[in-house]
C-alpha cells in the first residue's frame, strides 16, 4: 500500500512538473511575441520540461555513475539588496527553489557585494505575476525590483532525491521503491524480482541519500526458521549487523541478522506497556530482545521474559543490563510451551492470590494462537479463583476478509473455550496486501486455566517449527 501510494504521488508530482513547465514555455513564448505584455519580464528560452528529472540516458544503469546525472538548467531569480536578503528569503520561502544541496542564494552575476540572486522554483514562478499578493507586497516594501533574472544552475546526482534517481534508472512502468526500514545504521529493504538486477545500485543510492545509513541489506526470503531471523544480503556499505536503536525511551542492541526486530511495532509495544502498572507481573512468552519486557520493567513491573532463540536470549540479557532493569527481569531460553508449562505454571498460583495484575504477552504472530492450548488445565485447584485471572495479549496474522472474527475463532479453537464477546481485538498493522496483524486481548477463563482432570497438554515441544513463518511483507520487516 505504501509503495502504491508512493507511485501515485510520484506520478502526480511528475505530471504537475510537466504541466508547470508547459505553462512556463507558453508564457515565455507569449512574452517573446509581445514583450510589453509582461512588464519587467526578461525573456529567456524555455526551461527544460524535466527540470528535476535525471537525463534519460541513465535508464538501465546497474553500476552507479554519478557523473551521468549532471545537467544544466535555467531557473528564474530575483536580484535582492544584501541588506534585506534574509527578510526576502523568509517572505518567499514557498517560491524559492528547494533542492537537496542547492543554495537558494547565489552571487550576483555582476559580483556586487550589494546584491545577491535569490533562486526561484520555476514550477511556482513563471513571471512576476506568479507571486502571491503577500509576496508581492513584501517585495515592494523591501524595495526589490519586480524583474526576473535567470541563472544557469548545474544539477548533479547530489541534488536529486533517491526516488528520482531510481525512477530514472529502473525500467519504465515497473515498480520503483526507495522505502526501507531503518534499524540503527542499517537500511533494510524488501526488493522485488524485477529490481534485483539493480540491487547494488539501489543500495548505494539509499546509503548516499540517507545520512547515518552505512549498511543496506535486502531480505532474501521470508522469515522461515525456528529462531525468527531471516537471511539477508548486503547491497552496499559495511557488513556490520550489530545495530543500536532507541525505542520509546529504551536502548536496544542486537545482531540484526540473527534476531527478529521490527521498527514498525514501536507503537504497539508502547500501547501494551501503558496498560501495565507498577507491581504487576508480566510473562513475555516470545520476548525477542526485550521491546515489551524492558519498558514494562522500567515501569516497575516484575517480568519473566523468554525466547527460544539463543541469540535473542543473549541480547535480551544484554539489553536488560544496558537499560539497568536486570534486577526486575528474569530471563529464560525455552520453547514457548515449555515456558508456559514451567515458569508460568510455577509462579501463577501465588500471583493469583495477590492484588497485582498478571499479563501474558504472546507476540509471535504466525504461531502464537497455536500455543494457547498450553493453558488448558495448567493449574489444578479444587476451588478455582475468580479474581485476578491473567490478561492475555495474543498476536496473530489473518488473511480473512473479517480478520477480527477470524483470529477470535482460531484463538477459541486453540484454547478450547469460546472467546466471542469475552475478548477485544486490536488491529496492529497491515503487513502485506490482504494480510493483517491483530492482537486478541482476553482474561484467561477459569474454565480453561483450572482443571481437576489430566487435560494439560503433554507435549513440551514447539509445534512444527519447520512451518514457522513470521512476517512476510513487501515493504517492511
Amino acid at each position: 500500500m505504501l509503495r502504491l501510494l508512493s507511485r501515485v504521488l510520484t506520478s502526480a508530482h511528475t505530471h504537475r512538473n510537466r504541466e508547470a513547465a508547459a505553462v512556463y514555455r507558453s508564457v515565455c513564448s507569449a512574452a517573446s511575441q509581445s514583450a510589453s505584455a509582461c512588464p519587467g519580464f526578461t525573456v529567456k528560452p524555455a526551461m527544460e520540461p524535466k527540470l528535476y528529472q535525471p537525463p534519460p540516458e541513465v535508464r538501465g544503469m546497474t553500476s552507479l555513475d554519478k557523473e551521468a546525472f549532471t545537467q544544466n538548467i535555467t531557473v528564474p531569480a530575483l536580484r535582492v539588496p544584501t541588506r534585506v536578503l534574509n527578510k526576502v528569503v523568509k517572505s518567499l520561502k514557498k517560491s524559492t527553489i528547494q533542492r537537496p544541496g542547492v543554495s537558494r542564494v547565489v552571487q550576483d552575476k555582476e559580483e556586487s557585494d550589494d546584491f545577491r540572486l535569490v533562486l526561484l522554483d520555476p514550477h511556482r514562478v513563471s513571471s512576476t505575476s506568479s507571486f502571491s499578493e503577500a509576496e508581492a507586497e513584501a517585495l515592494r516594501s523591501f524595495g526589490v525590483a519586480e524583474e526576473l533574472h535567470y541563472y544557469e544552475l548545474q544539477l548533479t546526482y547530489d541534488n536529486l532525491r533517491s526516488e528520482e534517481v531510481l525512477e530514472a534508472v529502473l525500467p519504465q512502468g515497473q515498480d520503483v521503491t526507495s522505502a526501507f526500514s531503518r534499524v540503527g545504521h542499517i537500511a533494510h529493504m524488501n526488493l522485488r524480482d524485477h529490481q534485483l538486477p539493480y540491487k547494488n545500485l539501489i543500495g548505494q543510492v539509499i546509503m548516499d541519500k540517507n545520512p547515518g545509513v552505512t549498511c543496506v541489506v535486502n531480505k532474501t526470503n521470508i522469515i522461515d526458521s525456528t529462531y525468527r531471523n531471516f537471511k539477508m544480503e548486503v547491497l552496499a556499505g559495511e557488513e556490520n549487523m550489530v545495530a543500536k536503536v532507541k525505542e520509546n525511551g529504551m536502548t536496544y542492541e542486537f545482531d540484526f541478522s540473527r534476531v527478529y526486530w521490527n521498527p514498525r511495532l514501536s507503537t504497539e509495544h508502547q500501547r501494551v506497556v501503558q496498560l501495565i502498572k507498577r507491581g504487576d507481573t508480566v510473562f513475555d512468552v516470545f520476548a525477542g530482545v526485550g521491546p515489551f519486557a524492558i519498558p514494562a520493567a522500567r515501569l516497575g513491573a516484575n517480568v519473566l521474559a523468554n525466547d527460544l532463540n539463543p541469540e535473542s536470549y543473549r541480547w535480551l540479557q544484554h539489553n536488560c543490563k544496558l537499560n539497568k532493569v536486570e534486577s526486575k527481569v528474569r530471563t529464560f531460553n525455552l520453547d514457548g510451551r515449555a515456558f508456559i508449562q514451567g515458569p508460568v505454571k510455577q509462579e501463577l498460583p501465588a500471583l493469583l492470590k495477590g492484588k497485582a495484575n498478571v499479563h501474558v504477552v504472546m507476540n509471535l504472530p504466525a504461531l502464537a494462537l497455536e500455543f494457547l492450548d498450553a493453558f488448558r488445565g495448567l493449574l489444578h485447584q479444587e476451588t478455582p479463583c475468580d479474581e485476578n485471572l491473567p490478561t492475555v495479549y495474543c498476536y496473530g496474522f489473518s488473511k480473512d476478509d473479517i480478520p477480527d472474527t477470524d483470529v477470535v475463532k482460531r484463538a477459541s479453537h486453540s484454547i478450547g473455550f469460546p472467546l466471542e464477546n469475552r475478548c477485544s481485538v486490536h488491529f496492529v498493522r497491515n503487513v502485506a496486501p490482504n494480510k493483517d496483524m491483530m492482537c486478541v486481548r482476553f482474561t484467561l477463563p477459569k474454565e480453561v486455566l483450572f482443571s481437576s482432570s489430566h487435560e494439560q497438554t503433554e507435549s513440551s515441544e514447539e509445534p512444527a517449527p519447520k512451518r514457522q513463518k513470521c512476517e512476510e511483507t513487501t515493504d517492511s520487516t
